[in-house]
């Protein structure tokens, strides 16, 4: 804890009772963060505590404004620091929130449920600007020649690992986070034009990838998961569900052809000869 302290001392200032020490401390993180010899060498357990005391500057946050813009401004956190150092801290984020979900009070669900509804939309944008992510941020040359894991590699891994994991393991991340990730993944690609007329090739192979992370969701223990997950794949934004203007004439022509014959069927035809 004193090596905490001596590096990261605004830590327990994120989580003061008073907002202007916690916005004293938040700029002073972002600071820290654009420091990318730091981040780069941040271990596991100091990720950890530094998105504790980030869990619990939203928990102290009031008034629905204010919380709107600490979630947002979290997110934004992702856009400061170095590629190779972004899934490490989103590592971090997912691990928190699976560990103190379930601790979380009705009052203060939403504004938690608002953070991961940001973070995950962050870290699509991120992934979906390509690039490796391990590679120098913002260097074009390094995108194109590095053949290190791409950001929507690291991207993918990572749902796989924590807010979808794919094993099953309820006690790693609970049912109600699994079911909020599983209802919003579509919103969040859709706000970033991934699922619509000027999706990319590449936004479809990463729609591909989430897919198919949330298809291991089908065979969950947990029954609610099943539902959402399946009830997602089937949204009629994602490529895969989207009808052909063949199929939709198609359909139509059959909802006509059902109803005569449920009219011939059913219908009165007179008396018989």
């Amino acid at each position: 804890m004193a090596s905490d302290e001596r590096s990261m001392p605004f830590i327990k200032n994120l989580a003061s009772s008073e907002r202007k020490v916690r916005t004293d401390a938040l700029t002073t993180l972002r600071t820290f963060l654009t420091a990318s010899t730091t981040t780069r060498t941040l271990t596991p357990l100091e990720h950890l505590k530094l998105w504790k005391g980030l869990f619990y500057a939203l928990w102290m946050a009031d008034r629905p404004i204010p919380q709107q813009n600490l979630c947002a401004e979290l997110a934004a956190l992702l856009g400061i620091l170095p590629d190779d150092a972004v899934v490490p801290f989103l590592r971090a984020f997912w691990e928190t929130l699976s560990r103190e979900w379930t601790s979380i009070d009705v009052l203060r669900m939403e504004k938690f449920m608002l953070l991961v509804r940001r973070v995950l939309g962050a870290s699509f944008a991120w992934a979906r600007e390509g690039g490796s992510s391990g590679g120098k941020k913002g260097s074009k040359k390094s995108s194109k020649t590095n053949t290190k894991e791409t950001r929507a590699d690291a991207m993918l891994a990572l749902l796989r690992e924590w807010p979808i994991e794919e094993t099953g393991d309820l006690s790693k991340v609970s049912v109600g986070l699994r079911l909020h990730v599983l209802d919003i993944w579509v919103d969040e690609a859709e706000k970033l034009g991934m699922t619509g007329e000027d999706a990319t090739e590449a936004d479809a192979a990463f729609l591909q990838g989430v897919k198919a992370v949330v298809e291991k969701q089908l065979k969950s223990p947990s029954k609610p998961v099943r539902a959402r997950a399946k009830e997602g794949l089937s949204d009629e934004r994602l490529p895969w569900n989207e009808k052909t203007a063949e199929d939709e004439e198609m359909g139509e022509d059959g909802d006509d052809d059902e109803a005569k014959d449920a009219g011939e069927k059913d219908g009165w035809g007179g008396f018989d000869d």
